[in-house]
């Protein structure tokens, strides 16, 4: 049975704990490890593009190599390892990331509901 995460407080929980993880167990200087963290969210990009050519079999060679819930997986890695990276860049990665998207979500959608015009 798949668990899944029912507020934000147990995601940025889990987030804070995998980053903690990766602290404790980084050997590099600060610097270097937030380098490193934002290179391997192109990583994690490149995986979830090969997994689309692969669901739709665009490499003749390799044929139908993945399946759409191949996509679905690298694509959560792309988030999770964003927002480790982020929460490794600001101490208030989830205050930086909601005025982000609130930002986003005006700029494509307008005012929110119920928000003063």
């Amino acid at each position: 049975m798949t668990r899944t995460t029912t507020n934000d407080d147990e995601l940025w929980a889990t987030i804070d704990r995998l980053r903690a993880w990766l602290d404790e167990n980084n050997q590099r200087p600060a610097q270097e490890a937030l380098l490193l963290r934002m290179l391997k969210l192109s990583e994690e990009v490149g995986e979830a593009a090969q997994a689309v050519i692969g669901a739709v079999g665009q490499n003749p060679r390799k044929g139908v190599s993945h399946t759409w819930q191949d996509v679905e997986s690298e694509l959560c890695d792309v988030v999770v390892t964003a927002l480790v990276a982020l929460g490794t860049l600001t101490p208030d990665a989830r205050g930086a990331l909601a005025a982000h998207l609130a930002k986003l979500a005006e700029r494509s959608l307008g005012p929110a509901p119920g928000a003063e015009a």
